[in-house]
């Protein structure tokens, strides 16, 4: 956004540009743009944005006006609709233009080739359905090209152009001025080095074809274009959309204003930043801090926009709204990151900036040598077309985006998915590995790990009991209790019901992991709306649980826990203040055990009846299995792990001595995240990130590779560069390697679809190449670089 105020500092603001049609124009842009006295910027090929910084000296409007000389469009933030989309995207224009691209070509390419198909005239039937491939299909290319033209620069679009209205006009030629236009005139496609003055060639299915091919590809690259700023729709869509006020109204939130007092039931989301004025409850912030352990707030606290209220009732009063929430500086945070980052220029738009020249000079100049040398017009406009053909990037075209199409495809069987070819390149220079915990390392959900008991306290009794009075709370804390209890008892309701619940990302779970999520704290919640569905789904699935006894006087005691009769004894669950009220003191050994798992980061509740402290409980978030051996793996392919959390140190220092990592940064809040990424990268390393949940996704997007795990938000997944659809953290070394041999593949291609050119142009210049060859040779390229890409599909 812009940030227009100040006199001595540099101002910013964000472009939104036009005109693009590969990385070449952004980088155009920017040239366009620093040439500028004190003006830095960053151009974004994906996003089409470009941010801007600029001394007081120079208006916004100035940065339009370049923009605008460099042949594209600009505009200023305020002029940007905040409306949703355009009714027609790039890509479905690009679509419309190839189908009929495609529908008209397969014809006009099979008379060529095959024989049998060429009845009387058939070369005018030809022309009458190429025309409008080169003219209509064509016509982004073409556009692109004068462009460019206006403005002394020329790229593959130049290229693409030239060599198919070169290819086209050849043609129109030899068949009303030529022999090519003779009712018995036969096509066969045979190589021959024979000279001829061309007059009796056509080219129409070279033209129709390569149209048809590169404008495949820029429709398959449109669309991954359009999906660049579905990251900042996921995080804005975690937000709710409608609040109940304290007076009972209800009202959208976009309306809330600063002061306004809202209430906020269990299971519902916090509409917006604020303070808690009355009641007091257990708010899950995982799916913004990561922190897997529930909040506990009372009046006077802060709470934040987007989390969930896992307990009682509250009444907040807004303190910010609308663009100055977290949720909203977060998504701030994802565009900034975005936009910075520096994206992969493609191979072939690098060289083309020299190869599109020297292609067009060699054939002006091989033109002008045979006219001058006496070979005839025929035969200098046929060396002419054939060195265009030749170097026409049919090939180039295909290079990556059939490499990509069947690495993507081999990832999605192995539970990889990879968002496009510009994430492919720094996988190989990849040395760092960040990692998120929760969800990530860890299962993101709260379980029972162990249970210290007084002297002859039986386990069974003490978890039956402390069950039976938790399943009656909506805490996440409670909830594992309980869910420990019936295991402990052998009941297995919601596996037995076999209920499948879907999570956010899609993740399937029985009724049971439905109760886990019953705080948005499953490795499986994905956005707000999501947890709050768990949340009740929990609660319905803890319902009428039979094998555990009934409550009586069940009370929630806030902030210190639960108390109620079970079975004829007075139950205490919680802290051991809550114990200590009721003279119910934890003897010397639970004592030790309290302190020492709180030191772990931990959470200890403690469990007494009948005036008497029975037990202290453990209850953390779990390590994933597969963690360590995800940890080896990544190890193996010569990465450094680090843990990044925002979980507390003692916990964050647990896990990571349990799975084998030595660096840990905790306590970070998702900006820091940021920060840490940057940091470094400043530090000469090439950083990837794992993480799964709303406060990753600035991070992933900042990383140089971001890896999301499928089972988490939204957010998180449509920030990164691959997602691991599984959420199994030993992936991330096979989404590794899968991209590396993809690109290692793209690359192999390219190489390959230059050296046919390459090789073939001193030919075609020296009249040895008609351009019938030149377009078998063009064929040849293609079939290769097409089987180099298909043996992706045997990647294991």
């Amino acid at each position: 956004m812009s940030s227009l105020g100040g006199t001595t500092e540099d101002r910013a603001v964000e472009l939104t540009i036009g005109g693009m049609t590969c990385a070449s124009c952004a980088n155009r842009i920017e040239r366009k743009l620093n040439k500028l006295d004190g003006v830095t910027a960053t151009v974004n090929y994906a996003t089409e944005k470009a941010q801007v910084t600029f001394p007081d000296g120079i208006e916004p409007e100035q940065l339009v006006a370049e923009v605008e000389k460099a042949g594209y469009t600009a505009e200023l933030p305020a002029a940007v609709p905040q409306t949703p989309a355009p009714e027609e995207e790039p890509a479905d224009q690009l679509r419309q233009r190839l189908i009929v691209a495609v529908v008209l070509s397969v014809p006009v390419v099979a008379m060529a080739m095959v024989p049998a198909l060429q009845f009387t005239n058939w070369q005018w039937f030809s022309l009458t359905l190429a025309a409008p491939v080169v003219a209509y299909a064509g016509w982004p290319f073409h556009r692109a090209a004068w462009t460019n033209l206006r403005h002394g620069a020329a790229t593959m679009d130049t290229l693409i152009s030239v060599s198919t209205l070169a290819a086209l006009g050849w043609s129109v030629w030899a068949l009303f001025f030529g022999t090519a236009g003779t009712p018995g005139m036969t096509h066969p496609f045979v190589l021959s080095i024979e000279r001829s003055d061309g007059a009796g060639n056509i080219y129409l299915e070279t033209a129709a074809a390569v149209t048809a091919f590169i404008l495949a590809g820029r429709y398959f690259e449109a669309r991954s274009k359009r999906r660049a700023g579905a990251a900042l729709r996921a995080l804005m869509e975690l937000g709710a959309r409608e609040v109940e006020l304290a007076d009972g109204r209800r009202m959208p939130v976009d309306r809330l204003a600063v002061g306004d007092r809202f209430v906020v039931r269990p299971g519902e989301k916090i509409a917006t930043d604020g303070v808690v004025v009355e009641g007091s409850s257990a708010v899950d912030a995982s799916l913004l801090t990561g922190e897997s352990v529930p909040v506990e707030v009372r009046p006077g606290d802060a709470v934040t926009g987007a989390t969930v209220n896992a307990g009682g009732r509250l009444v907040v009063r807004a303190s910010r709204v609308g663009a100055d929430t977290q949720l909203a500086q977060m998504a701030r945070l994802v565009e900034e990151a975005q936009t910075g980052k520096a994206q992969v220029q493609r191979l072939a738009d690098r060289i083309s900036g020299v190869f599109v020249p020297i292609v067009i000079a060699l054939a002006v100049g091989t033109l002008g040598f045979w006219l001058g040398s006496g070979g005839g017009v025929g035969a200098a406009f046929t060396a002419a077309v054939a060195v265009l053909i030749i170097a026409c990037p049919c090939a180039l075209g295909l290079a990556t985006p059939t490499a990509l199409l069947v690495g993507t495809g081999r990832g999605a069987q192995l539970g990889i998915l990879i968002k496009g070819p510009e994430v492919l390149e720094s996988t190989r220079r990849i040395d760092t590995i960040v990692l998120d915990k929760t969800g990530t390392v860890a299962e993101g959900r709260m379980s029972v790990i162990g249970a210290h008991l007084a002297a002859g306290e039986e386990r069974g009794q003490v978890l039956r009991l402390a069950g039976a009075l938790e399943q009656a709370s909506e805490h996440p804390i409670g909830r594992a209790i309980a869910r420990e209890a019936r295991a402990q008892t052998g009941t297995q309701t919601g596996a037995q019901a076999g209920v499948e619940t879907g999570t956010g990302a899609g993740v399937k779970a029985t009724a049971e992991a439905g109760a886990q999520a019953g705080a948005g704290a499953d490795a499986g919640a994905g956005a707000g709306a999501g947890a709050q569905a768990d949340a009740e789904a929990g609660g319905e699935s803890l319902a009428g649980v039979e094998s555990l006894p009934g409550v009586e006087d069940f009370a929630n005691v806030e902030g210190l826990g639960v108390q109620g009769v079970v079975d004829g004894h007075a139950v205490l669950v919680g802290r051991p203040r809550l114990l200590a009220e009721w003279s119910q003191h934890l003897p010397a050994e639970l004592e030790q055990a309290l302190t020492a798992a709180q030191e772990q980061g931990r959470t200890a509740v403690a469990v007494g009846w009948d005036g008497k402290a029975r037990a202290v409980l453990v209850v953390a978030d779990v390590v994933k299995p597969t963690s360590r051996e995800a940890i080896e793996r990544l190890r193996a392919l010569g990465l450094a792990p680090v843990l990044l959390t925002g979980d507390n140190q003692a916990v964050a220092e647990t896990v990571a001595k349990e799975v084998g990592i030595d660096e840990v940064i905790a306590e970070v809040l998702p900006a820091d995240k940021v920060e840490v990424v940057k940091r470094l990268q400043a530090e000469g390393k090439v950083v990837a990130m794992v993480g799964d949940g709303v406060n990753d996704a600035a991070a992933l997007a900042q990383a140089d590779l971001g890896l999301a795990m499928g089972t988490g938000t939204d957010a998180a997944i449509e920030a990164s560069d691959l997602t691991l659809v599984r959420g199994d953290l030993r992936v991330a070394a096979e989404a590794i390697r899968l991209s590396r041999r993809t690109l290692s593949t793209i690359k192999g291609n390219l190489f390959w679809a230059f050296a046919y050119n390459v090789a073939a142009l001193p030919l075609a210049a020296l009249g040895l190449l008609n351009p019938m060859i030149a377009g078998a040779a063009m064929a040849f390229s293609s079939v290769f670089v097409v089987s180099n890409s298909l043996r992706l599909r045997r990647f294991t």
